[in-house]
């Protein structure tokens, strides 16, 4: 479960991860109950107690994000709900893993920095209180280069994910398929022009509705459902 994941074409983190357990286990099956926007209030009500009740092996739950980047937070309450939800899914023998979400560095996002340590910093106790495993995302330089970063500046692009899903395999325990913090090349810089538009662009395509969502109490997971609601081996079409 994630409430980072895109409501796009192209496959997330977890479907590349699924693909890759799937070819190690022939009886793998699979369901992502993830919608993106997502708050861990609705995470809890809507996704846990179907997760739960799967009797899955594995289980990612990646949550609380989305609401220390509002206005206005009670961070109290995001752990809470985080601790129960943990703990519903952990009581039936799956094995949890929870995630230390990457972020774009940027002057948006640095005015939450408090509130996203302090809420990484309970994911870590959670995880020892639950035997969790964490993949950390956030202290991964690599994770903060722009040009893994789709337009909104929100969401990773597609090799963000793809590097996403070789950081959780690893920390499964799997062998390595390439180095996930591996730095990217040097980027050409651009000029000051284009990096002006780019700026006034995602403004206007991308922050002001973002702000005014945050504002009203809306989501851009409003509406969505999830694309794969229920535990299933992975069709034809899922795998490369």
């Amino acid at each position: 479960m994630s409430d980072a994941l895109p409501g796009g074409g192209y496959r997330g983190w977890a479907d590349l991860l699924a693909v890759r357990l799937a070819a190690r286990h022939p009886d793998f099956r699979y369901a992502n109950l993830a919608v993106r926007g997502k708050l861990i209030g609705q995470i809890a009500d809507e996704q846990v107690g179907r997760a739960a009740g799967m009797g899955a092996d594995l289980v990612t739950l990646v949550g609380g994000l989305n609401d220390v980047l509002r206005p206005s937070c009670d961070v109290a309450r995001v752990c809470a709900l985080l601790e129960e939800s943990a703990a519903k899914l952990a009581s039936g023998g799956s094995q949890l893993v929870l995630m230390r979400s990457p972020g774009r560095r940027g002057p948006v996002l640095e005015r939450y920095r408090g509130r996203m340590e302090q809420l990484f910093a309970f994911i870590d106790e959670l995880a020892a209180r639950h035997g969790a495993l964490v993949v950390d995302l956030f202290g991964a330089e690599v994770l903060s280069d722009p040009r893994l970063w789709a337009d909104d500046r929100l969401h990773l692009t597609a090799e963000g994910h793809r590097r996403v899903a070789e950081a959780v395999w690893q920390r499964l325990g799997l062998p390595p398929e390439s180095d996930w913090r591996a730095t990217l090349p040097p980027a050409e810089p651009l000029p000051w022009q284009r990096r002006r538009r780019a700026d006034l662009r995602f403004a206007r395509q991308h922050l002001v509705p973002w702000v005014g969502r945050r504002l009203t109490g809306r989501s851009s997971g409003d509406g969505r459902s999830p694309k794969r609601p229920d535990l299933a081996p992975l069709a034809c079409e899922d795998t490369p």
